[in-house]
Order: structure tokens, then sequence, then C-alpha cells
């Protein structure tokens, strides 16, 4: 018979010995160099260090040394601050629940003692001399360093080879090295941090002298190019308070690198967070493109637990769905700027990006956190269908609005001053796509039937308090089988699905029909769709899910409502087209994410003729 067969002896239960134990947690907590990093620069901070030096050989791999100029330990607590849950950080379930600092488990450095070789030196204020302790020892011996601590961790997973294994390169194991070291720069510019590698200084963020200013320390770790592309995130809540930076949909990328979160000062990973954000750019942001963002969350200590996971990165809050709609609603806000409103210094960074700690000013955010999302105007989504219909009709002479306002297009005979408006003075049309206008920083050159349709759709969007979607029936119900949760949801959101022009109930204990799809979607996959909004219903939170699934279906209104290609425009029609973008929120951008104007500057042309050289 196999040893690991059915028939086995069974085993006594028996308690672990206390190593082994150690070494199991420390899996919990020490996965990489950069985990020890993570954790010593955690202990750093909460012992008030200003600078914070990391040094590295092999990646981390064969060392990790970091010091601080913090308030140190005494000789006497040495030896405590390697035992397992022993810290001067929480003293009781009060504490815990009002967690202010980095570090609270008592686990770091037991956990890594274990799997590593362990020195710790620190001297208090009013020490004479420094003392160090030697972990595996427990030889305490006279050193030499100023006030603050010196950690040393050499020779990671000696005695778990197996896990050693699973390491990566040294230049790999380096570099998350310095992303752990940046995450901590970015929310602390009170602090100043440099990384060593080999002998080698590889990076260093300087301690910001004003803290009134956040820019110095965001350019320095993010670069400038991110400052420019960039804008102000910030919503005051009370309780809640949202600050930070947006990437424009412009400079979205390919790849998630450049997402950093904070609650209360720390760097966390949420997927409620990530989903608030990304559904702030759903309709804004093209394909699988990753917008760019740095947000500073600060919440009352009581609405958040911080003792999810052993390594912290993870929280959970108590009123998930409220921070979820304010994250979006605030990136939201930053996003939805018309032209005309936009700062002209892309490159300044106004105060209300400080990070958790600095001075919070007042939002001045247009949401409202209890209002609804949409403008509430009494009209049905098939009179907004309507409008939609007639508005490309309009004459285009006035304005592509229909409206008569007092940004009513000036003729062609009318000088203006490039200058007199973001967009400037169209003087062409190319190929019966593109708008050509000239403004005071050179030359912009407009898509016309992407432009136009991001007038239109956020017209129609503004237009819309319908309170369902109209529907047509399937002649022969679409099937699928379906999970259990899926057939729960159905029944559970059965009212919701309505209001999306969708019938969905159950054929059997397996099966679920759809009997109807939303009749602007139809010849669509409507397999495909129920199962994208039960999951998506099963999830968040049904109104957001409805609310999502109108504006898709405006979108696609809103394409084919939008001036076509190879209509040739006058310069009134041009002119009153490039007004409405000016007005409209998210106009850099059609429905679909893709730009809709571009910006050639007069130093960008002149270099094209070689001009000045």
């Amino acid at each position: 018979m196999n040893a690991r067969g059915p028939h086995t002896l069974r085993r006594p239960i028996r308690e672990l010995p206390d190593e082994l134990i150690s070494q199991i947690a420390a899996g919990e907590v020490v996965e990489r160099p950069a985990s020890v990093v993570r954790e010593l620069v955690d202990n750093a901070l909460d012992a008030g260090a200003r600078e914070v030096t990391v040094k590295l050989i092999a990646g981390g791999i064969r060392a990790v040394l970091v010091e601080d100029d913090g308030h140190g330990l005494p000789a006497a607590e040495l030896p405590l601050a390697l035992r397992r849950h022993a810290t001067s950080k929480i003293e009781s379930l009060g504490d815990l629940e009002n967690v202010a600092t980095m570090g609270f488990r008592g686990e770091a450095l037991a956990a890594i003692s274990s799997v590593a070789e362990v020195s710790i030196a620190s001297r208090c204020a009013d020490d004479t001399q420094a003392r160090r302790l030697d972990a595996r020892s427990g030889e305490i011996t006279p050193t030499a360093r100023a006030v603050g601590t010196s950690v040393e961790v050499r020779e990671l997973f000696f005695s778990t080879p197996a896990r050693r294994k699973f390491l990566k390169t040294e230049a790999t194991e380096l570099a998350h090295c310095v992303e752990a070291v940046r995450r901590h720069a970015l929310t602390r510019p009170d602090a100043g941090f440099a990384v060593w590698h080999e002998g080698k200084l590889v990076q260093q963020w300087r301690r910001v002298a004003d803290q009134g200013d956040a820019t110095a320390r965001l350019t320095d770790v993010l670069g400038a190019e991110f400052i420019a592309d960039s804008r102000s995130v910030s919503l005051d809540l009370g309780v809640l308070r949202i600050t930070g930076r947006a990437g424009t949909p412009a400079s979205a990328r390919s790849r998630a690198d450049l997402q950093y979160v904070y609650v209360n000062g720390r760097f966390v990973r949420d997927k409620l967070i990530a989903h608030g954000v990304r559904s702030a750019y759903e309709d804004v942001l093209h394909g699988g493109r990753q917008p760019a963002y740095v947000l500073f969350i600060d919440i009352a200590p009581d609405r958040v637990d911080v003792n999810v996971h052993p390594t912290k990165i993870e929280v959970r809050f108590r009123e998930s769905r409220e921070v979820h709609q304010a994250v979006r609603r605030a990136v939201e806000a930053s996003l939805a700027e018309a032209i005309s409103q936009a700062s002209p210094d892309a490159t300044r960074l106004e105060s209300s990006a400080l990070p958790s700690g600095s001075a919070w000013p007042r939002s001045n955010s247009r949401f409202d956190y209890n209002a609804p999302t949409g403008a509430q105007v009494a009209l049905s989504l098939q009179q907004a269908a309507v409008l939609h219909a007639r508005e490309p009709e309009a004459p285009w002479g006035a304005s592509l609005s229909g409206r008569d306002d007092t940004h009513t297009a000036p003729s062609v005979a009318t000088e203006v001053d490039p200058s007199a408006w973001p967009l400037g003075k169209a003087i062409a049309q190319i190929a019966g796509i593109y708008v050509l206008a000239e403004n005071a920083q050179g030359l912009v050159i407009v898509d016309m039937h992407a432009a136009h349709e991001r007038v239109v759709y956020e017209r129609l969007k503004a237009s819309l308090a319908a309170s369902h979607i109209d529907a047509q029936p399937l002649l022969i119900p679409a099937t699928f089988a379906a999970t259990a949760a899926e057939i729960a949801t159905a029944e559970a959101h059965a009212d919701t699905l309505h209001t999306l022009g969708l019938e969905v109930s159950p054929l059997s204990p397996t099966v679920l029909a759809i009997r109807s799809q939303p009749a602007a979607l139809a010849g669509g996959d409507a397999v495909e769709l129920a199962r994208s909004v039960l999951a998506e219903l099963a999830e968040h939170a049904a109104s957001s899910v409805v609310q999502r699934a109108q504006h898709e279906i405006l979108s696609t209104m809103a394409c084919h409502g939008a001036v076509r290609a190879n209509r040739a425009l006058n310069l009134d029609e041009m002119n009153a087209l490039l007004r409405d973008m000016e007005r409209t929120q998210r106009a850099d951008q059609c429905n679909h994410g893709r730009p809709t104007w571009r910006q050639i500057t007069r130093r960008e042309l002149d270099a094209l003729f070689w001009r000045g050289r």
C-alpha cells in the first residue's frame, strides 16, 4: 500500500517546536529581501527616524542593513525586540482598533531572525554607549554608533535552503528592495531615504525641508512627467479624506506599475479601491490601458481594520461601499474638468495633494457624498435618444449643441486672437476627418468624429434620468449553464436586471434563460452580457452597475449620432465644435478612450524645419 494511501498509520497530535513555529510564521511575513527592507523601514519610521539608510549586498540576499536616526532602544529591551508578539506599539484591544503606527504585530524581527542571521545595534539619547545584540548567541556587547538603531540581516533563508532557491536574480531582488523604499518615500516627505548596493548609491530621496510643498518629493520619486500628465485629486468628507494625483487617460500605461494607494500613510493593495479608480476611468480609457495614480486616503482608524494580514498590505473597511464611491467620485471629479477649466501650468502641484500627516485643506470637489452621480433631469432614455438623433442635424453655424449662449462660435470674418480659447481658432479641415486650429501654443489637431462623439455622449448622460432601459424580447430565449451564485444573484436582483433591460430567470436548478436584452444592444452576445452583469451585481452595488450599463448604451448611441468622417465643415462649424469641446467634461478622449485632439507646439514645428539651428 502506498505510504500516502488511506491506511497510513495515524500520527499523534503534538506541539510543534518553537523553531519550526517561527519558521512557519516567517513564511507569512518574509517572502524575499524586499519584505525584510519593508519591515525594518517600518520600524525605523515608527522610531521617529528622519534619515533612513538601506545597504544591500547581492540584492539583499547576502545582507540587508537598515540604519536610522530614531530614538533607539534601551539595552534591556534588545532581547525583547526579537521575541514573537513583543511590541511597544499596542497594549490593549483598544490600541489595536486605533493603530497609528506602521508596525504593531511584534512579528517581523522574530520571523526574520528565524530564517537569517540578525544583529541589532542601538543607542538612546541618554546612553553613554551603544549596545549590540547577536540574535544567535543572545550576547550583548558594546559597540560604536550615534543615537538610533541599526539592524543587520545576513544570509536570508540560510536555515531553509529550499526557500532560498525560489529567490530571483540579484538584480531582480534589488529592484524589489528599491521599490519597497520608494513606497515609503512617497508618503513620508518628512524623512530622507538612501539605498546603497555593493557600496554604491543607487537611489536617494532627500528630506523635504518645506512640509507644505509635496511637489518636490512626488517629482523626485515619480518624475516630472507624471506631475505634468496628472491632475490633482481632492475630496474631504470629514471622516474620510482623499488627496493625490490621477494620471490623464492619455498618459495611461500598458502595465499597472505606477499605481500607489495609501491608507493612513500605509501602502496597501485593495481590490475595492482599485475598482473604484478603474470605474472612474471606464469611459475614457482605451482597451487594456492602465491608469497611473497616487492616492492618499486618510480615514478614522476605527473605520478601517489593518490587522488583516501579517504583511499589513491588506485592509478591510467598515463601510466599504462608501469608500468605493468616494474614491470613484474623487477621481471622476479630477478627470472631469473641461478643457477651458484646466490649469495652464500642468506641472504645478496644489497643496491639496499632500499625503497623510500634512495640513489638509477642505475639499473643492463638486461631488456631494450622498448626491446622485447623474444630473436628475426629467428625460427618459427614449427622449434622450430622440435628442441625440436630432442633434447632428442642428445648424452647425451656431453651435453643435444647438444652444444660444454667450459662447456662440465667431463668424469666419471675425478676427480672433488664437490665445482667446484653449483650443484656438479653426483654420482648415484635412481629409474630411481632422480639424486644424491655431492657439497660443501652436497647432491643434482635432479628430472631429471622436470629439463630437464625446460632446454628444456627455450631453446624453446629463439628460438621462430614466428608471429603466428599453428592452427587446428575444424570439428564442438564450440559455446558459449557470453556477449557484449566478442563479442566486439573478433571483435577488431581478428588479435591477429589469432596469437594465435584461430579463434573466432560472430555467432549471443549473440553467438560466435570457428572455430580453437592451434594445440598443440588439444583436450582441446576450449570454456574455448577462454573465458580466451578474458578476458585477454579485460584487458591487446595484446602483453603480445600473449606471455603468446605462452609460455603455449611451456611448453606443453617441457613436452613431456623432458627425461622421468625410463631412465637409465650414470654419464656423469647426469653431462651434472647438467651443463645445472646451465646455465638455472629459473632452480629451472619446467614449472609447482614444484621444480627441493633440497639441503641436511652436518649438516642435520649428524643430521639424530646423529653425534656430
